[in-house]
């Protein structure tokens, strides 16, 4: 008997195709990790879904008329909408470099392979939900929490005290670091592989692009849609969004 997940990842699918849409739906109906809050027909119904139901995972069809899945993520960033995680679908393998240079969790080539897609949810699953604590065996395999990074910034290799990062974020697969002195770049390559070298009570992924320190969160600001911004403590009192997976961790951590 599968154990019904106790938090979901609301997801949107797009595709032209009838049957195709039809058929991943059905598919990803099978997870109860997945839940499914809209379906669109084309890219401008799937940014008017995205921007309505502001998921965290969106399955996208590459190739549809009027705006094309790639066309679609390339406008929600122009809107500066908050981001979700993207699958792309696709029968064509030649629009896998596009799609990785712009950041998608994965490319899924049609027809849909069940045993595939588990891997993709399993993937979504350790990104959106809240990480199960590490066992000593765990850290001693991934190793001990950083105390220090190395930030590139105005050409020196600055070495920081890891209490002093105030939050990360990436775009276009650049990580930037914001600590109580300085900003710069690091040489990680994954908002992942930053957040595994730092201390997991300490450093929260709260959202797919940002990973914050939560002792340099100043106020918990409520959005809409029962939402919330954190904002930092640096220098511009940065807000930065809380995925809707993350929600759930924030009443917690601050008991709203």
């Amino acid at each position: 008997m599968q154990v019904r997940a106790t938090t979901t990842i609301p997801t949107v699918v797009a595709d032209d195709e009838a049957p195709a849409l039809d058929e991943l739906v059905f598919l990803l109906r099978e997870f109860p990790e997945i839940d499914l809050v809209a379906t669109a027909r084309n890219g401008v119904e799937a940014v008017q879904a995205i921007e309505q139901h502001e998921p965290d995972l969106v399955f996208l069809d590459v190739q549809m008329p009027g705006l094309d899945g790639l066309g679609v993520i390339n406008k929600l960033r122009a809107d500066k909408a908050p981001m979700p995680s993207f699958v792309l679908c696709t029968a064509y393998d030649q629009y896998a470099l596009e799609a990785f240079r712009l950041e998608v969790m994965d490319y899924l080539l049609k027809p849909v392979d069940r045993e595939r897609l588990g891997l993709t949810v399993d993937r979504a699953c350790r990104q959106m939900l809240d990480p199960e604590p590490r066992t000593p065996e765990q850290n001693l395999v991934s190793g001990p929490a950083r105390n220090k990074i190395i930030v590139k910034s105005a050409g020196r290799n600055l070495i920081v005290d890891v209490d002093d990062l105030i939050y990360a974020t990436i775009d276009d697969g650049l990580i930037t670091v914001v600590t109580t002195s300085l900003e710069g770049q690091t040489s990680f390559k994954t908002v992942e592989e930053l957040q595994a070298n730092l201390d997991p009570s300490i450093f929260w992924r709260t959202h797919r692009s940002y990973l914050v320190n939560i002792n340099h969160i100043k106020e918990v600001v409520a959005w809409f849609k029962s939402s919330y911004l954190l904002r930092m403590d640096d220098k511009k009192g940065t807000e930065i969004p809380v995925s809707r997976v993350q929600t759930r961790r924030l009443r917690e951590l601050f008991r709203l």
